[in-house]
């Protein structure tokens, strides 16, 4: 079966990779994996939104500091509580994940290649944009704005002058600093009203499954009965086909600990029942959950819907998961230079501030390597097991 991710893959960067050795002398390559093109789009809509509707503005980027803080607060406690969590008893996920095709979060559907380029675009823009805004609210020249690839991941920036932003009020500088966070935490929270009051009731109603496939299990599942691939049509009495996809999740949520009956199509094309228990969910052991990864078959006219769907619910968490996540006080991030420059307004000695926030990135940083030593582990066993067989 094609896997049409990593064909889109890499179609997309071939493109790229063309376009960047026929046009190299437009690039600018810093530390042999950040790759900048300078453009000057839309510095001009900064500059009229700036004087356009400067008051609005200035009450958005107010809000941004507290915000910005607060989030700091937040995000920082829930990564150091849940990290120790995860070191000290066994079984627990990590907090964080990267966010990459392939790469299943618990609790979130499965991340398209085009989903995820969609996604990391916008929030970029919108992220940069913001920032780009902020500035020239406070004449502060931005010299360029742009598009850019850390590795293969795909952002975007713009390029304020630091000069003249270091000569600003330390308030400036904090609001300028909190405005790419924040915009992409309210979009978050535009999208979030959108799913839950318009687009998710819609799709409740109208859309139907043909049936369940397949696409993975969690590290909990265990039989040999189900496998990659396979259909499933119905749950105990319950026909799934030309049925809503939530009778599948609310007949189990409700069969904690008991014992259910699965109807299969297997790849074999074969129809068989199947038997399996159901498990309590680590996040409320009083629902139940399978340990199975499936995702629906639809009709056509369904499918284009549910892309759609797929693209606003992974706006929503890449935005909310990327806005908090620029809001830990870490070196270059957003929220690392905020937390500089409250710490240069409270200790006036450089280098005791220096040393404080120098501490408070290396804690983090360790905390966040070793929510990614999982992952990191799952991708060197990718790599070297074609080398192992080969051998």
């Amino acid at each position: 079966m094609v896997n049409y991710d990593i064909l889109f893959a890499i179609v997309f960067y071939a493109i790229i990779l063309i376009i960047f050795f026929k046009y190299r002398s437009k690039f600018d390559v810093q530390g042999k994996i950040f790759i900048m093109y300078r453009t000057k789009l839309g510095l001009r809509l900064m500059d009229y939104l700036s004087k356009k509707i400067p008051r609005l503005l200035k009450i958005f980027s107010f809000l941004g500091i507290i915000v910005g803080f607060g989030g700091m607060i937040y995000i920082s406690y829930f990564v150091i509580r849940y990290t120790l969590k995860f070191i000290l008893i066994p079984g627990t996920e990590p907090v964080l994940s990267p966010v990459l095709p392939g790469v299943h979060i618990p609790g979130a559907p499965p991340l398209s290649f085009w989903h995820w380029i969609i996604s990391i675009l916008i929030l970029a823009v919108i992220h940069e944009f913001s920032h780009g805004v902020i500035a020239r609210l406070y004449n502060v020249k931005v010299k360029s704005s742009g598009f850019a690839f850390l590795g293969p991941i795909l952002a975007a920036f713009v390029e304020p002058d630091e000069k003249e932003l270091i000569k600003k009020p330390k308030k400036v500088q904090l609001e300028m600093f909190a405005a790419g966070p924040f915009s992409n935490i309210l979009l978050a929270g535009i999208i979030l009203l959108f799913l839950s009051y318009v687009f998710s009731p819609y799709i409740d109603e109208t859309v139907q499954v043909k049936g369940l496939r397949v696409i993975g299990f969690e590290k909990e599942f265990s039989t040999e009965d189900l496998k990659k691939g396979d259909i499933i049509l119905g749950v105990n009495n319950l026909d799934l086909v030309n049925k809503k996809l939530n009778v599948f999740f609310n007949e189990i949520k409700n069969k904690t600990n008991q014992e259910i009956t699965l109807k299969v199509k297997s790849a074999e094309d074969l129809t068989k029942t199947i038997a399996l228990k159901v498990l309590p969910s680590k996040d409320d052991p009083k629902l139940g959950k399978l340990g199975v990864l499936v995702r629906g078959i639809y009709d056509t006219k369904d499918k284009i819907l549910i892309w759609f769907w797929l693209l606003t619910v992974w706006l929503f968490i890449t935005n909310l998961g990327v806005g908090l996540f620029n809001l830990l006080p870490l070196g270059p991030v957003d929220g690392g230079r905020m937390f500089t420059t409250a710490v240069s307004y409270v200790i006036k000695d450089p280098n005791k501030a220096r040393k404080l926030t120098n501490l408070v990135s290396l804690i983090l940083l360790a905390l966040i390597v070793v929510n990614l030593l999982p992952f990191l582990y799952k991708l060197l066993i990718f790599i070297i097991t074609p080398v192992i067989n080969l051998i």
